[in-house]
């Protein structure tokens, strides 16, 4: 099987469900992966990266600006806040949780969803609803600020909500700060 035919077999529907059972795996880990992370702060998140990049239907950058909480839910679920903008004028808006799973002290796995309000769009990309589910997995190097600075692949979707299903995928360079580091603490 091709890549193009695997694509096309693919549906962004089950993209989104095996995130879901990825995450559902990981938080069997939990209590392992909260030992490791009790100490993290909140960060605030820069990101800027490649839009539409494996279609290049309207490929283009994307820049991102997040909020990651240090609370923890259900023993290492974490709520994120999240916008985004792409040169090609789609834009997002949207909150949902990740988890961090640590691989010794400085490699940090971090897969997380989180549904978006969406606008924009245009006559080569446009999503086609109103709401888009990202599901995302991020790669990182942890600093001994605890800063980050990692590599992520997501994906957009709409599931299906609107008369089509165009997704597209974006490739994000990330740098995460944690939020006390600049108000000095």
């Amino acid at each position: 099987m091709t890549f193009r035919n695997f694509r096309r077999a693919t549906r962004p529907g089950l993209m989104t469900a095996a995130l879901a059972a990825t995450l559902s795996f990981l938080a069997l880990l939990a209590p392992a992966t909260a030992r490791a992370a009790s100490d993290d702060p909140a960060f605030l998140s820069f990101g800027a990266g490649a839009f539409d990049w494996n279609r290049q239907k309207d490929d283009g950058a994307e820049f991102r600006l997040e909020y990651r909480s240090d609370k923890k839910y259900l023993g290492a679920l974490k709520p994120f806040a999240a916008a985004a903008a792409s040169s090609t004028g789609n834009y997002f808006a949207g909150a949902g949780m990740l988890m961090d799973v640590y691989f010794g002290r400085r490699i940090v796995l971090t897969p997380s969803f989180a549904p978006h309000l969406y606008s924009g769009g245009n006559d080569k990309l446009d999503l086609d609803y109103w709401l888009q589910f990202r599901s995302q997995l991020e790669l990182a190097y942890r600093f001994d600020d605890r800063s980050r600075l990692g590599l992520a692949v997501s994906h957009y979707s709409n599931a299906s909500l609107g008369d089509s299903n165009p997704g597209t995928e974006s490739a994000i360079l990330y740098y995460s700060m944690p939020v006390g580091s600049l108000f000095g603490d």
